[in-house]
């Protein structure tokens, strides 16, 4: 039985219940225990013990978990201390420099701060094989994310949604965007940050949408 607490075991009590999601636990038993899979089984669903569910603020959507040794541990576009940043989440920094004049560290890619301070950072997929990205797409966490995405959309109270690249963007028609902001732009990728995901500036508008609505703004210094 998942335990996530924060209140993620009742928003998500019917779909641990359901058919769908035990064929996904099924195949990961499998998995985890006949090929190295990322992130660690320990850290799989880091990104909802570190954000409950009423405490969510802001949603990054990424894609899949990096997939070479070490990086991966269960927060999208993060990386444990001591890996060295991948190139989307230096493209991250920069941009964050540029929008709102904070540097984060060169050396650090552990986005925790972010997570604890309301900051869902959510891959559509939570697990891959080591050294195959999108290897783990078919599986079935497409449909557990996007209950995931629908579920937020459910709250009353605003939610700040980036949907960074195309894979992200599919996932607006989960989002009832008279309630909630979404922002879209390209992938922070090297292949696609200069067709719009550099001065996007997101990290801002975030800001000013939740100050606006009554909520205290995003610290984004790690």
């Amino acid at each position: 039985m998942i335990k996530l607490e924060g209140g993620w075991d009742e928003v998500l009590a019917d779909v641990f219940e359901s058919e769908n999601y035990k064929k996904i636990r099924n195949f990961l038993k499998t998995e985890y225990f006949t090929k190295t899979i990322y992130p660690p089984m320990h850290d799989l669903y880091n990104c909802f013990r570190f954000t409950p569910y009423n405490a969510v603020k802001c949603v990054i959507l990424g894609q899949d978990p990096y997939h070479n040794p070490g990086q991966a541990h269960g927060l999208c576009f993060s990386v444990k201390e001591g890996v060295e940043l991948p190139p989307s989440l230096k493209n991250i920094y920069k941009e964050i420099k540029d929008d709102i004049g904070i540097t984060e560290p060169d050396n650090y890619g552990n986005l925790t701060k972010w997570a604890v301070n309301g900051v869902l950072l959510l891959n559509t997929v939570l697990t891959v094989r080591a050294g195959a990205a999108n290897s783990h797409k078919d599986c079935g966490w497409q449909w557990f994310t996007d209950t995931v995405i629908k579920k937020l959309s459910e709250r009353k109270q605003p939610i700040v949604f980036m949907l960074w690249g195309g894979n992200a963007r599919s996932k607006k028609t989960l989002i009832d965007t008279s309630r909630h902001l979404v922002l879209e732009c390209a992938h922070p990728s090297p292949l696609s940050a200069f067709n719009g995901f550099f001065g996007c500036k997101h990290f801002s508008k975030c800001n000013a949408f939740l100050e606006k609505n009554g909520m205290t703004a995003i610290d984004w210094q790690l």
